[in-house]
């Protein structure tokens, strides 16, 4: 199936069961009328706990080749269970990105986006009248990523640390950007899509300019960078707000942290994931790549 048909499919009908057991004997010989589950070629999975014992389900998408000298580069994707499946279609279709690994971070249940939990992981905690649906889990689940789900990865599969970038969509961009925001040694390049800044009385702006002087420091030798990128059909509140804070990041390209601010026309923000993904591999992976 070409991968725009794969894509444009994924954005209609969400992810319904690709993720599932890899099929056994039994049921990649079975009957056309019965039904079987569906999985992907050179992908992993396994589930993984935070500190509070909370389920993680990830997905791993294979590379192919030796590794290069300084380990293959890897994109975490979150929201796995919505958008690992294009991401690694791209993955495998393109030739360039077959020598990467993607991360998909997800969740144990069969739905493509858990609101409850994603509300919690990617959110700042709220005031008891605010906090529903239950906020607050940003600073445990950028922990999880930082000490127990990096390593993992690094362990099973030779990984460049310098080359590690992170994509986060809607309140997953929020946290993407808080990830970066908060402890910039972590990724290389953090792509956010349609990210609601508006959150929680815009909680960001009051972490930018202790970012900007971290920055100013110098003491990045690789300083990270950052891909803001919204829909047309984004509201003009979200528009501006992104484009605005790439404006004021970009005077930090004098230390080389390098801000850009792009907006997709034909999409809206749930179908923007979907439209991006190639955009989002040559952000993180074409640094360095040469044809």
């Amino acid at each position: 199936m070409p991968l725009h048909s794969l894509m444009r499919g994924l954005a209609v009908l969400g992810v319904l069961g690709l993720l599932g057991a890899p099929i056994s004997a039994s049921a990649a010989s079975a009957p056309a009328d019965e039904t079987a589950s569906v999985t992907l070629d050179h992908t992993r999975q396994w589930q993984m706990h935070n500190a509070a014992g909370d389920a993680y389900r990830i997905m791993i998408s294979l590379p192919d080749g030796p590794p290069p000298q300084a380990g293959y580069p890897v994109l975490y994707v979150l929201d796995g269970n919505a958008y690992f499946p294009a991401f690694h279609a791209a993955r495998e279709t393109i030739e360039r990105y077959r020598e990467t690994i993607i991360v998909g971070i997800g969740y144990p249940e069969a739905q493509s986006l858990n609101w409850l939990r994603r509300s919690y992981d990617f959110s700042p905690p709220a005031p008891p009248e605010h906090n529903e649906p239950p906020q607050g889990g940003q600073d445990a689940f950028l922990s999880f990523i930082e000490h127990r789900l990096k390593p993992r990865v690094e362990a099973e599969l030779p990984v460049d640390p310098q080359r590690q970038s992170l994509f986060g969509h809607s309140f997953g961009g929020m946290f993407a950007i808080y990830a970066l925001f908060q402890r910039p040694h972590l990724f290389a390049q953090v792509v956010a899509a349609s990210p609601s800044l508006w959150w929680a009385s815009h909680h960001l702006l009051a972490l930018e300019p202790d970012f900007a002087d971290t920055m100013a420091t110098g003491r990045f030798k690789n300083p990270p960078s950052l891909a803001l990128i919204v829909a047309e059909g984004d509201t003009p509140q979200e528009i501006q707000e992104a484009r605005a804070m790439a404006k004021r990041l970009t005077p930090l390209s004098a230390f080389g942290f390098r801000a850009s601010y792009t907006r997709i026309p034909g999409v809206d923000h749930a179908t923007v994931p979907f439209k991006i993904v190639p955009r989002v591999l040559r952000e993180v992976f074409d640094v360095g790549y040469t044809p």
